[in-house]
């Protein structure tokens, strides 16, 4: 994956799949404009699951979304505490996760400050709602890739807000 913005943010996105089992190699680093700009080489894994708090809840705030969306494909799931502001974003980002994630047939605990998703779970394609909110639109669109059926999420355009060629990037992913 070329040209990936590599800010500490999204540094510690990468810690985080690894620390669950990815293999990622970050194979060229650059700075343009700026900023940290590199190329991954990312090798698939079983993910084992991870506990997100603290100071790593409020670094991954807008990561907390495509994390939770995966979660029930880890081993051991995910929990996230300590991450109340989620419940101020663009939507009440834990309603919008747990409620998606409940329609998709998963088992998810809501928690006022974050949410607990065991892991060994099958998705089942349904309707889903983005809530208009970017991040949810985008957690979700790679939720349903390994969701058994059809899933169809209203308002997904709002992905564009943040990354306007998401469906693109995903679509040219999902093909190698």
């Amino acid at each position: 994956m070329p040209n990936l913005l590599m800010n500490p943010t999204r540094a510690r996105l990468l810690d985080i799949l690894m620390q669950m089992g990815l293999q990622i190699s970050v194979t060229q680093l650059d700075q343009v404009n700026g900023e940290m700009v590199g190329s991954l080489q990312v090798e698939g894994a079983k993910l084992k699951g991870a506990t997100i708090a603290g100071a790593d809840s409020a670094a991954l705030i807008d990561e907390i979304p495509v994390l939770a969306a995966i979660a029930p494909f880890s081993e051991r799931g995910i929990e996230v505490r300590d991450a109340k502001e989620l419940r101020v974003k663009e939507s009440d980002r834990i309603t919008s996760i747990v409620t998606n994630l409940r329609k998709m047939g998963v088992e998810v605990e809501e928690r006022e400050d974050g949410v607990k998703i065991p892991g060994g779970q099958t998705l089942h394609g349904t309707e889903l709602d983005s809530f208009g909110d970017h991040r949810i639109a985008m957690a979700f669109a790679v939720a349903a890739l390994r969701a058994e059926g059809e899933t169809l999420i209203q308002g997904a355009e709002s992905a564009s807000i943040s990354y306007p060629a998401f469906f693109e990037t995903l679509q040219e992913l999902v093909i190698r």
